[in-house]
């Protein structure tokens, strides 16, 4: 007869958190690092670039949304750039000495926040992935982008043109995005990942960049 739970034996102590060790290091040797470097045309480094990387190989769920906060101050988007996963809310303050009138005419996320200062508007929420530029309709040197994806890794290249991350092993659709890079010139590579603990891939824009989008505005994305 087969004993009922009250009566089934416990696994010892010692026996349960050898077991969990074992899971936990199964997981852990399935990762590996992955290291990207991204180049401009003339083969210089190109910090600030967005990456994003999908796995071909499992079905991977998008990134837990976030609330972020992008802020207006000195008559500029602090920060300029955000990259945020799919189903977040971005909040964006007035900090500023000044009003300013808040819009995107992106498909990916239509809307106008009128004329403020402070904090009287709730969270706008991006529930669709793509790309989402912001203007102010009084201050023409303004601009700011959210990018919204459903990747589950992302980030954006640092000083050296580098960016690296734990991943899963398996392939990946690799695709690198600059607010500088010409319309279409997108770049999309595959990478796998197999029984090695590193992998990396150098990518370099096809196109030569273009000229900083506003005269006598500075953006995180203007200087490389």
């Amino acid at each position: 007869m087969r004993p009922s739970a009250r009566h089934a034996r416990a696994f010892p102590a010692w026996f349960a958190a050898l077991l969990v060790g074992a899971l936990l290091h199964g997981t852990m040797a399935r990762s590996a690092t992955i290291v990207l470097a991204v180049q401009t045309a003339d083969a210089r480094p190109l910090p600030g670039a967005v990456i994003t990387l999908h796995n071909l190989s499992v079905t991977a769920h998008p990134s837990v949304p976030v609330q972020a906060v992008m802020d207006q101050v000195n008559r500029a988007f602090e920060p300029d750039l955000l990259v945020v996963p799919v189903g977040s809310s971005v909040e964006f303050p007035n900090s500023d000495s000044v009003s300013h009138q808040i819009y995107s005419f992106s498909p990916a996320k239509r809307f106008q926040l009128p004329l403020y200062r402070g904090k009287p508007y709730p969270p706008v929420h991006f529930d669709q992935t793509g790309l989402v530029i912001l203007g102010c309709n009084i201050h023409d040197s303004m601009l700011a982008y959210v990018l919204v994806t459903d990747a589950p890794y992302f980030g954006r290249t640092d000083a050296s043109g580098s960016w690296s991350a734990e991943v899963p092993r398996g392939t990946y659709k690799v695709t690198v995005w600059h607010p500088r890079m010409q319309q279409g010139s997108e770049l999309e590579r595959e990478i796998s990942i197999g029984d090695s603990d590193r992998a990396s891939l150098s990518l370099r824009v096809a196109k030569a960049l273009q000229p900083a989008p506003l005269e006598g505005a500075h953006h995180s994305w203007d200087t490389y």
